[in-house]
């Protein structure tokens, strides 16, 4: 909670900007629904693991019942370095991934699947990490985008 002096302002330069964006995100949450929302981040999970699993990759969760709708991490095979995979994906595509992190760092690369998201712009990213993985000389198999776009098709919003 934000607090004020007794004169009734703060006692710093407040975050305003802050304060409305925050603002922003609420309403446009509200106005899509929380229900929507969570729906959203499922399918697009759900799209996303689709399209690890038409590669060969494995989701750092093994547990389908416990894995994230909002991020899923996929592990590379052993001998490829994921932050090197990144990297291609950066310089080539202009697509920044997430990096794993503590135990699974160079082991793991991260695609969100949240906020103001959506069915393009993950088919984009996808695309980028199918074109990188070949790249970067990643063993997979091709076919993810298509699996997820299947899936994104078969799957009403």
């Amino acid at each position: 909670m934000l607090s004020m002096n007794e004169s009734g302002y703060f006692p710093y330069t407040p975050s305003t900007n802050l304060l409305f964006g925050l603002k922003e995100a609420i309403d446009m949450l509200m106005e899509e629904g929380l229900d929507n929302v969570f729906a959203r981040h499922f399918r697009l999970g759900e799209a996303t693991r689709h399209a690890a699993q038409a590669w060969g990759l494995d989701v750092q969760c093994e547990n389908p019942g416990e894995r994230s709708n909002v991020l899923t991490a996929i592990r590379l095979p052993d001998g490829h370095d994921a932050d090197a995979l990144r990297a291609v994906i950066l310089k080539q595509f202009d697509v920044s991934l997430g990096n794993g992190l503590g135990k699974v760092k160079g082991k793991v690369f991260r695609i969100g699947h949240l906020g103001d998201f959506n069915d393009p712009m993950l088919l984009g990213t996808l695309g980028a990490v199918e074109a990188g993985l070949k790249l970067a000389g990643v063993p997979h198999q091709s076919g993810g985008v298509d699996a997820a776009m299947r899936y994104l098709a078969d799957t009403p919003k």
